[in-house]
């Protein structure tokens, strides 16, 4: 009797550090085993996982990047915008610089210089969605809006409407190596990315700042922290992940065009907030949303076991999705701070006695 009350004593306290982790969890472990149950051989097969590993770090980086964003209380609707053109970059490159029978050590060189220069211009995007956003004051979703519109209208005019493919071939054989035969290369991305901006956000300078400005950016600014820089790097660093991204997306379709991925704008947002991350800032957990990410691509690979549900439907799920997350979100704070008003009411009458 002891030790089950040991137990759940155990189990209470872990759901309440971080209630919003522990329901994920237990919806993801829920949504695993539904899918395992109804059809095992497919759900379960190593085919199966491999084509999930395959799929989920490309919006999986673009949504850690609507996460950055968003703890300052803005957002980056242009992430999917800031990947084409990175791969659209890297694309040109590989085919203007490596001529029919490169040899291979010619081939790899051009390929390094591609991926660099990609995530160059990643980068340089995220930075001047960050200026427009800390220097110019113009809205977060309108400037990123904007320069959606922007970086997706270069896109065309570099590839005049259409695809660019013909890559070399090492370029789709390099990105797709299985590490130990099963585990596809993007798989160590992603996670090299979840780690590095966990102990940013929880263990640097940086991440305190980003926290700080998101919970009050007049506070934050008054107390010494240089808000421009915060925003400047926590956009930029979203169109870094933003290029990782779309060098993925080059690898698993072999070519770049301005329209890829069109669909994972609301999917990155209806991840960040599932996972967590409050839109008006101030609050949210890597770990939360890299839950989220594995939720949204259990649940699109579990409908694909449907025949008779058309993908034409996601976007009408993904949606509603989103609505009910933030509804419910928004009844959970509003309980909350009832909660909070109740019981500063009950203890103020005792204070007053004491006095």
């Amino acid at each position: 009797m002891k030790n089950d009350a040991t137990f759940s004593m155990r189990i209470r306290n872990w759901y309440g550090h971080d209630k919003n982790f522990a329901r994920l969890l237990i919806i993801f472990i829920l949504v695993v085993v539904a899918f395992s149950i109804i059809n095992p051989s497919k759900f379960l097969s190593i085919a199966n996982f491999q084509s999930m590993v395959y799929q989920f770090p490309e919006f999986g980086l673009m949504s850690l990047g609507v996460m950055l964003t968003m703890l300052l209380g803005g957002i980056d609707l242009s992430v999917v915008g800031m990947a084409n053109l990175t791969a659209i970059t890297a694309a040109s490159t590989l085919v203007a610089f490596v001529p029919e029978g490169a040899s291979d050590g010619q081939t790899m060189i051009v390929i390094v210089f591609a991926v660099i220069l990609g995530i160059i211009v990643g980068s340089a995007a995220g930075f001047l969605n960050g200026n427009l956003v800390s220097r110019l004051h113009i809205p977060p979703i309108l400037a990123t809006l904007g320069s959606q519109q922007l970086f997706t209208g270069i896109g065309l005019i570099i590839t005049q409407g259409s695809s660019i493919s013909r890559l070399p071939a090492m370029y789709a054989e390099t990105g797709k190596t299985l590490v130990a035969g099963f585990i596809p290369l993007a798989l160590f991305f992603f996670i090299g990315a979840v780690i590095v901006l966990s102990i940013m956000l929880n263990k640097t300078r940086f991440g305190t700042s980003l926290y700080m400005m998101g919970s009050n950016p007049v506070a934050s600014k008054f107390s010494g922290l240089n808000n421009t820089a915060v925003t400047n790097k926590a956009y930029m660093l979203s169109g870094t992940l933003s290029a990782v991204a779309g060098l993925i997306m080059l690898v698993n379709y072999n070519s770049a065009k301005p329209d890829y991925g069109s669909a994972y704008t609301l999917q990155c947002i209806l991840i960040v907030v599932l996972g967590g991350v409050n839109p008006n800032g101030g609050f949210g957990k890597v770990g939360g949303v890299t839950l989220a990410i594995l939720i949204l691509q259990v649940l699109s690979s579990g409908l694909n076991l449907f025949p008779t549900i058309s993908n034409f439907y996601r976007q009408l799920i993904w949606g509603g999705v989103l609505l009910a997350v933030l509804t419910l979100n928004y009844f959970t704070e509003l309980r909350e701070k009832k909660r909070i008003s109740t019981s500063y009411k009950k203890d103020k009458p005792k204070e007053a006695a004491k006095v």
